[in-house]
């Protein structure tokens, strides 16, 4: 590559990274279609060939039926879970002053007693009045938000269009996803195209294992443990299982952050140890099934995004661009990870590496 083509590549990078920076707006709800579409289009490329009887399905019905699927997602999400979370949640801060009263008349003496220590009783009141008064400041940010928007017809305007546009825009990258990737590919110079197809084909491989694969495992570890803790009578049972099955993404923590907040629960609710063992038995089942059938069956031996990688992208891409650098963390770290190891290749053959003169 000559001087000239590297000054205009950097050129190019540069200008697009620009142009992304100014039209973040705008480009958001594309954005989340491309996800979207991301997501599904293994799904239809899988149905669009299946046959009933003599019928094909084709992939304008089998995009039609993987949109259904994601619109009820999307519905079960707004008007089930949120609200079932936030009523958990109100829930817990009712009933914080009796939790607090059990650790303190209860909890702690014992400890101090078995243990021959001298720990201070929680501060219940103060305890209380500073979490309701985050959840009422944190309840009054969205009233103000609302508020805000209501009195905005700008505002209300792009929500509108932001609704509109992302179902029809998803349809569509759905539809037409297949196409619009062997054009891309077709665009670039044929004595790079094969390099360019081998690193996008590795990009999408390390992308896929996380995105598709981990996605999915992290909802069915969710419904696992929510319906797990919800058998055993946790009344946060929704709020901690989700919250664990989100947060699996990281090898163990999620399940260890799990556990320990529904022990914790299941020890102010119900007050005695015993309950602790079909806690740790719902996870160690989740933990269970993931190793043996949800990551073999979703992920594969696909080699992902390492965690630490995951969680920086993703922190980086929210400080330079919002939530659109969210959406956009997880792509460009995947490409930037393909590409790390195709320089180290050529590092490792190169003659500067080796012992030969």
């Amino acid at each position: 590559m000559t001087d000239s083509n590297k000054w205009l590549a950097l050129t190019f990078f540069i200008t697009f990274g620009g142009l992304i920076y100014l039209l973040a707006p705008v480009l958001l709800p594309f954005a989340i279609s491309a996800a979207l579409a991301y997501l599904g289009d293994p799904l239809v490329d899988r149905l669009e060939v299946v046959h009933i009887k003599k019928w094909q399905i084709g992939r304008s019905t089998a995009v039609s039926l993987v949109f259904i699927v994601f619109l009820l997602i999307f519905i079960s999400v707004l008007l089930i879970i949120i609200p079932g979370i936030e009523s958990q949640i109100t829930l817990f801060i009712r009933k914080l002053p009796v939790y607090l009263n059990w650790i303190n008349n209860e909890f702690l003496p014992l400890i101090n007693q078995r243990f021959n220590t001298s720990i201070v009783p929680l501060d219940s009141q103060s305890i209380v009045q500073v979490i309701k008064s985050h959840w009422q400041q944190a309840g009054g940010v969205l009233t103000t938000i609302l508020n805000s928007v209501s009195h905005s017809g700008n505002v209300i305007l792009q929500w509108m269009m932001d609704l509109v546009l992302i179902p029809v825009i998803t349809f569509y990258l759905l539809r037409d996803w297949d196409i619009l990737v062997e054009k891309t590919h077709a665009l670039f110079p044929r004595r790079i195209a094969p390099v360019i197809g081998k690193l996008a084909n590795e990009s999408n491989q390390v992308l896929g294992a996380f995105i598709r694969g981990q996605f999915y495992v992290m909802i069915a570890l969710g419904v696992i443990y929510s319906f797990g803790l919800w058998l055993v009578g946790l009344e946060l049972a929704l709020l901690i299982g989700m919250m664990a099955g989100l947060v699996s993404f990281v090898p163990y923590l999620g399940s260890i952050i799990g556990i320990l907040a529904a022990c914790l629960a299941a020890l102010l609710q119900f007050q005695d140890v015993v309950y602790l063992a079909p806690v740790a038995l719902v996870f160690l089942i989740g933990q269970t099934l993931e190793g043996i059938f949800l990551t073999p069956w979703l992920v594969g031996d696909r080699i992902g995004l390492h965690p630490v990688a995951v969680i920086f992208a993703v922190l980086a891409g929210g400080q330079l661009f919002g939530f659109l650098g969210i959406l956009l963390a997880l792509p460009m770290a995947s490409v930037i990870m393909v590409l790390i190891r195709h320089i180290h290749d050529i590092y490792t053959d190169s003659h500067f590496y080796s012992e030969e003169s």
